[in-house]
């Protein structure tokens, strides 16, 4: 039986590729209300991991329970999922494409709302090419809030951005948070979430090396170490150096 305080249980979930293994064995349990971050150097397995875990690909073998079941057809309806890349519309504005998106859901949050949550008023009759990068991740993440999803997947929601923008994208994920939402957070940024999560796991070469809050993970990793107590030490000691490409 799965855990009533769990929103999401992976167990020993296995993918492969041809020969190569992307996902090896993992487990991951996701507290409901909670800030998740999936973190890893590239090729550890994380964006293979999610893609199952949002349904989008199916595993090998392996279970993955949600709110204590197997996932049903009404799972893509209760889930958000911010992509990393998703093109939009040049000829459609802001409004317009919050507008037709919700349209695809047969319940959502008024596109006033979400405009508010994801401060995208004084845009928000500007056409999707002529808006910033910051305003583009925002528009994003408005997308997906749209159907008040329980569960909500963001994969690098602040890549590329620069110190503003990113800030500005942390105070929606906490306003979120804050309202019940489960957020699983993908990032290459350390800083990132350190800040926002509650709980992390490091995955690498398909597997989860190591699990737990930002906080416990440095006072275990970094204690008596010569070096900065803070995650990007504890994935450094973990993952190596060396480049990945």
């Amino acid at each position: 039986m799965s855990n009533k305080s769990n929103i999401i249980e992976v167990r020993n979930l296995k993918k492969k590729y041809n020969n190569n293994t992307a996902v090896d064995g993992v487990c991951l349990s996701i507290a409901t209300g909670s800030c998740f971050g999936l973190l890893g150097p590239n090729g550890a397995g994380k964006t293979t991991t999610v893609e199952m875990m949002e349904n989008i690909i199916p595993q090998d073998s392996g279970d993955i329970f949600y709110k204590q079941g197997a996932r049903d057809k009404t799972f893509n309806q209760e889930i958000g999922i911010q992509f990393q890349h998703t093109e939009l519309l040049a000829y459609l504005t802001v409004e317009e494409t919050l507008r037709t998106f919700a349209s695809f859901y047969n319940k959502h949050l008024p596109v006033e709302e979400i405009i508010s949550l994801c401060m995208l008023e004084n845009i928000k009759k500007r056409l999707n090419n002529k808006i910033s990068g910051g305003q583009r991740q925002r528009l994003l993440l408005g997308l997906s809030f749209l159907n008040d999803p329980d569960l909500i997947f963001l994969d690098e929601p602040t890549t590329g951005l620069d110190p503003q923008a990113r800030k500005h994208i942390w105070e929606i994920i906490r306003d979120m948070n804050k309202k019940g939402k489960t957020l699983i957070l993908t990032t290459h940024y350390m800083e990132e979430a350190q800040s926002l999560c509650d709980t992390i796991a490091i995955m690498d070469k398909g597997c989860i090396i190591e699990h737990g809050s930002p906080e416990s993970l440095i006072d275990k990793h970094c204690k008596g170490m010569d070096c900065p107590w803070n995650l990007e030490s504890v994935f450094l000691k973990l993952t190596g150096k060396s480049l990945r490409e």
